[in-house]
């Protein structure tokens, strides 16, 4: 009787426990049901760094596939990127919208730029924050909002305390800090993880009014919750354009920066290597180099052409043991070779090159020898020298290698003599793979990158590639690197059926302008573009792919220091000044910074060339006197259009930036007009009574672009990244002819 008992009680006690798991289990599915089935949406046009959040999952409307949502980076977004068509361009959803997942993650540098899924996204140098997007699946342990925190959409009538501006600049000025101090060697590991696990937030501007959103529920002691990061609320304008505007070219920004690791943070890498200068000292190594005997080459066919070249019966030298057909190898890490002299070299052309030689089985022996020659001249016409050119050379067949890197040899007799002993490779002619080694490997500190001269890549091309070069030309221009091609007996009109990708040279170098591109028509005549190729290398004014929306223009601070604005306004306004020019990489070669104040008079506080650091320029911001009186900007444009910009360098962008609290007393059209004919582009930001037709007139077109305005100067401070978002864009926009 009792076993009785006792087996029906523990019958039961299984049986509650099981309804009581089926219980627990139907509550989830239903929790989650309802997570999933509650989900906000956003309009097309919604920027990651409007919302608050720093994870949420959103449902994207149809319709959001139009080029005015616009998009920059691939796989990593930057924060002002539009989020639906990051999703569209990512892949996640189509035209017909759909759930998403945000998750917000630190800021980078070389965002890159490509077109996937019928969206064209922009490359850019670096940001504050930026955002990764995957399909709308809740992760474990996460619990999502319903409703989505936004930043203020509009500036507050109520005056900021002076004490909580002063706070939010720092904030800021610490999120600057955080940010550029990453490096290169963060990267790796570390970043893949980030992409792949919960966001990491950069620190960012707290608003008073702001309260965090609880995003995690798990029991796990090893997951934290990320705060949720606030990103300043930016006023454009949204004006009429006005009539009778010049526009001035506009210009495309080249993103800094590839690397072997993640796609999304390739660029990364490179940018911060290529900003460090390049390490001293080198081991002391003997080289050596085998000889071997190959088949003879009568009738070598390009593979996959049909298209034979008849050659003498020759033999090739191979090194012995070499490791080309492992793959990459660079040959300079295995067998260094001693600085025997050095030479200070032609100072007129401080460049660091790179050639790529052919090495395929195609060019044979006699071309091959040809070919030496030809680079033996130019570092003879270059004049390499530790103040001029530096060159390596990398040889390319199936495979690439490095024969040599920058700071192998200092002086052109050493590297001529060395070129002359350089071994035939063998194999296909895959330029495109060459240029992706050289983007990821050779202009490193470590290979003697010297970080304050532009890189050169010269290709030479026996016929044309058997690969393709477009994506790997492009990732290289991005990183900063000029590419030229000089092509050798091009394919005649029966051989273009046969090329895998046709005008493969306009698709990969620079400028399509045949500046970049040298076509020989025989290996017979190369030696006569010794003189042309050299000239062109070194004209650095041209080499337009070291050229960055940060380090190529000429910027000139019209400041109104009328009455009206007050001492302690005035302050705020350098401040706003400062801010601005300390995002730029200022030198007397990069980015140069001038500044005018106005009143009825106007005064030339310091020209571009006056200072040439950054902290020289920061400094001398902060001295600036407040003058007092009228505004006459009208004047005071006309005034900055002669003293600054007349004296603005030709291969400088001419931006100017105007700031203005009241209506001017006198004409600003006409002024204005003349600056945009003369090819100023000009950026107009009006605070308090500032009259809003006056400020459209000043601004280039489209003025919704280039016009600002804010009701108290308080408030000027979120401006400085959508100013630079502006430069930014204008200058990727410049088509590549």
């Amino acid at each position: 009787m009792k076993a009785t008992v006792i087996a029906t009680f523990f019958g039961m006690s299984l049986i509650c426990t099981y309804a009581a798991k089926e219980a627990t289990k139907k509550m989830k599915k239903a929790k989650l049901y309802f997570a999933l089935t509650d989900v906000p949406q956003i309009d097309c046009d919604v920027k990651a760094g409007k919302i608050i959040n720093p994870e949420f999952i959103a449902k994207c409307p149809p319709g959001c596939q139009d080029v005015k949502y616009r998009v920059y980076g691939t796989d990593i977004y930057a924060s002002f990127s539009s989020v639906c068509n990051a999703a569209i361009h990512s892949g996640i959803i189509d035209n017909t919208g759909g759930k998403i997942l945000v998750q917000k993650v630190a800021g980078h540098s070389g965002y890159r730029g490509s077109f996937s899924n019928g969206v064209r996204s922009l490359s850019l140098p670096r940001w504050r924050e930026s955002f990764l997007v995957s399909e709308g699946k809740p992760r474990k342990g996460v619990t999502y909002p319903s409703t989505l925190e936004y930043s203020s959409p509009k500036s507050t009538a109520v005056k900021s305390e002076p004490k909580k501006l002063e706070q939010d600049l720092k904030a800021t000025k610490s999120a600057d800090t955080a940010n550029a101090s990453e490096k290169a060697s963060e990267q790796g590991d570390a970043v893949r993880k980030e992409h792949q696990t919960s966001p990491v937030l950069t620190p960012a501007t707290q608003m008073a009014t702001t309260t965090p959103t609880p995003m995690t529920t798990t029991t796990d002691p090893s997951t934290t919750t990320p705060k949720p990061a606030t990103t300043p609320a930016t006023i454009r304008t949204t004006t009429v354009a006005a009539a009778s505007k010049t526009r001035p070219g506009l210009h495309r920004v080249r993103d800094i920066g590839s690397s072997s690791v993640h796609p999304a943070y390739s660029s990364v890498v490179a940018a911060a290597s290529r900003q460090v200068q390049a390490a001293q000292g080198r081991g002391q190594n003997t080289a050596f180099r085998g000889t071997s005997t190959s088949a003879s080459n009568r009738n070598i066919l390009r593979p996959n052409t049909g298209i034979q070249r008849q050659e003498p019966v020759a033999t090739f030298q191979r090194a012995a043991g070499s490791p080309a057909h492992l793959g990459f190898s660079s040959k300079e890490e295995l067998n260094p070779k001693p600085l025997e002299s050095t030479s200070q070299g032609n100072p007129n052309c401080k460049v660091d090159l790179s050639f790529l030689m052919d090495g395929s089985w195609s060019i044979g022996k006699r071309r091959f020898q040809l070919q030496k020659h030809f680079l033996g001249n130019v570092a003879q016409a270059l004049g390499i020298g530790s103040t001029g050119p530096l060159m390596g050379i990398v040889q390319y067949g199936d495979d690439p290698s490095t024969e040599f890197n920058l700071k192998t040899y200092a002086n052109s007799k050493d590297l001529r003599n060395a070129i002359e002993k350089i071994p035939q490779k063998g194999g296909l002619s895959n330029v495109g793979k060459a240029l992706s080694f050289v983007n990821k490997n050779f202009f490193s500190d470590a290979n003697g990158n010297r970080g304050g001269a532009p890189n050169v890549v010269v290709v030479i091309v026996d016929g044309w590639p058997t690969d393709r070069v477009e994506e790997a030309s492009r990732l290289a221009r991005e990183s900063g690197i000029n590419i030229f091609f000089v092509t050798i007996e091009a394919a005649a009109e029966s051989e273009k059926q046969n090329i895998i990708e046709p005008n493969f040279v306009d698709k990969a170098v620079c400028r399509t302008n045949g500046f970049y591109s040298i076509n020989v028509p025989s290996w017979f005549s190369l030696h006569k573009v010794v003189q042309p190729l050299v000239k062109r290398v070194c004209d650095t004014d041209r080499l337009v792919c070291s050229k960055t929306c940060l380090n190529s223009a000429d910027i000139g601070f019209v400041i109104d220091g009328s009455s009206s604005v007050g001492t302690s306004n005035f302050r705020t306004v350098l401040q706003f000044v400062a801010n601005i020019s300390k995002e730029f990489e200022i030198s007397d070669t990069d980015t140069r910074i001038g500044a005018v104040q106005y009143t009825y008079e106007q005064r030339l506080e310091f020209s571009f060339d006056k200072y040439s650091t950054k902290q020289d320029v920061l400094s001398a911001i902060k001295r600036i006197s407040y003058w007092s009186g009228g505004t006459s900007t009208g004047a005071a444009i006309s005034y900055a259009s002669e003293q600054l910009f007349s004296k603005s360098k030709p291969n400088k962008r001419k931006i100017m930036i105007l700031i203005t609290d009241g209506r001017s007393y006198d004409d600003v059209r006409v002024p204005a007009m003349a600056a945009h004919r003369n090819g100023v582009i000009a950026y107009s930001v009006g605070v308090a009574w500032a009259a809003q037709d006056e400020l459209e007139a000043i601004a280039t077109d489209p003025d919704k672009e280039h016009s600002f305005f804010v009701d108290e100067f308080d408030n000027l401070y979120r401006f400085v990244n959508q100013l630079i978002q502006n430069i930014c864009t204008e200058f990727n926009s410049q088509p590549r002819n």
